[in-house]
Formats: structure tokens, sequence, C-alpha cells
């Protein structure tokens, strides 16, 4: 491990899992598969949001060999989130030939609900973190309405705040600035982006959680603006391994960051079976 700045760097290792799936490795240990949160790309991510992502990931990468997988490019028209994780399951099942421990923050919750349900052979232990069994209200609206803008060319990234802070003379500081910056960040595959938001707003798991049966572990921030308490606490009761830890004052970005968020993990994904 060695000092690049501000970010820790981890000497890391790229590649491609089967049907093209991305994906960026690090560390070392029993592997742990992280789903990755929205990305505007099916790629690995560049620049500050390699390091962000980094950031994140380096205390965990200290015990685990950390597999950080993005969805497939070139994702078809109408895939549903069943489609996404048999895909994934294919990935994993290829790659490893075992059960393995899962960590899906965000978007990439909802992606290994789905699949912890669908292919339960494929997850030894299971994390969501910031994601529940569905997207609320505000998530799916403001979605939605960037999947379409994006879609159209047009600037998309500022119908996002809403779903990043609860306050709304936050959100609309934070749609300014987005708008601002929006030329910056366009996805390269709008079609892509297009598809897997429009699977997110189709998908709701609350029906199939008793279908997990790895044990997990539901981590949310009490003032997250896209999932609420209520959202995070229905994932985990209706999952019968289950447990659940809210971070008090925290967001959905708050809470992967939050200091005890890697500890957490960590001890979870230790604890003998």
């Amino acid at each position: 491990m060695r000092k690049c700045g501000s970010v820790t760097e981890l000497e890391v290792t790229e590649g491609v899992l089967e049907h093209g799936m991305p994906y960026r490795a690090m560390g070392s240990g029993r592997p742990l598969v992280f789903l990755r949160w929205f990305t505007p790309d099916h790629a690995n991510p560049r620049g500050w949001l390699r390091d962000s992502e980094i950031k994140v990931l380096a205390p965990l990468a200290r015990q685990h060999r950390v597999y950080a997988v993005n969805r497939a490019p070139g994702m078809a028209e109408g895939t549903t989130m069943s489609d996404i994780a048999a895909d994934h399951a294919d990935a994993l099942r290829a790659e490893f030939g075992e059960p393995v421990d899962v960590l899906g923050i965000s978007s990439g919750g909802s992606v290994a609900l789905q699949l912890a349900a669908d292919h339960p052979d494929v997850v030894r232990r299971l994390v969501i973190a910031s994601s529940g069994y569905r997207l609320d209200p505000v998530a799916k609206e403001g979605q939605m309405r960037y999947a379409e803008a994006v879609l159209r060319g047009r600037r998309a990234m500022h119908h996002m705040a809403s779903c990043s802070f609860v306050s709304p003379g936050a959100a609309r500081l934070a749609a300014i600035a987005m708008w601002l910056i929006d030329p910056l960040s366009r996805p390269k595959n709008p079609a892509d982006t297009h598809a897997f938001l429009r699977a997110e707003d189709q998908f709701d798991l609350g029906g199939r959680l008793r279908d997990i049966t790895a044990l997990t572990l539901v981590i949310g921030g009490e003032r997250d603006a896209a999932y609420s308490t209520t959202n995070f606490r229905r994932t985990a009761d209706g999952i019968p391994n289950s447990r659940l830890i809210i971070y008090p004052g925290t967001g959905h970005v708050g809470a992967v960051k939050h200091p005890r968020f890697a500890g957490d993990v960590n001890s979870f994904l230790s604890q003998p079976s």
C-alpha cells in the first residue's frame, strides 16, 4: 500500500468477468465482491470517482481481496433486475467456483438483494448498505427523471439532488451545482444508464426477502434521502438471518463513509458461521 496525494493507493488489478463485467481488485484475503453503487458508465471509474471508491474500499481491503464489479456494458432496453442478477451469478461462479461474500451499496444493493434471492448458491454472506428492498418514491422519481434526460442528451445530474439531501435547501443548492458540472459527467453510453435505471425502477423484492438464506447485514443512515429507515427495517426484518445497523444523523453517502462502517462490515464478515 502506498500514498498518492490524499488517497491511499492500493496495488490494483483490472479485468473483465463473464458477460463483459468490468472489475478492479485490491487487497488480500477472503474474496469480497463489491457491487458498485450507481455509476454513469458501466466501466471501472476513473479520476475522482476512482479515488472516492478506493477511500471507501481501502479499510476493507486490509482484510479481504476486494473485487469492485460493475454492470456489463451494452445493456439491452427491457433488461430486468433478475436478468442482471443472473449475469452476476454466472460471472461469480466462473471466477470463484464457490460462494463469496457480497457487499452491495446503493444501486449495487438492489443487484445484491436480487442475486441473493435468485442465486443463493453464489452468496456466502451479504452486506447491504444505503439500499433496501425497493426504491423509495423520491429516489424513483429522481432517477427516472435523470434517466430520461440523459437519453435525450439533456442536462440530467440535478435530478439526482433530491436523492442525496433530506433538507430542501441543501437539495436546491446541490441541484444548481450538479446542473453546472453536468457536461463533465455525462455517460458515454446513455442507453446503458437508461436500461439499468429502468430495471431498478421496477425492482421490488418485498415479497421475496424470505428467499435470502445468506446471513445478512443491513446498514443505513438515519437521514438517508433515498431510503427511509422504514425501508431499511423492512428489508432487515424480511430476511430470516439478518441484523440492522442505523447510523444516527447520517445520510445516503455518509453511511458508507461513517467511521464505524468498515469495522462493522469486517466484524460481521469475520464472525464464525
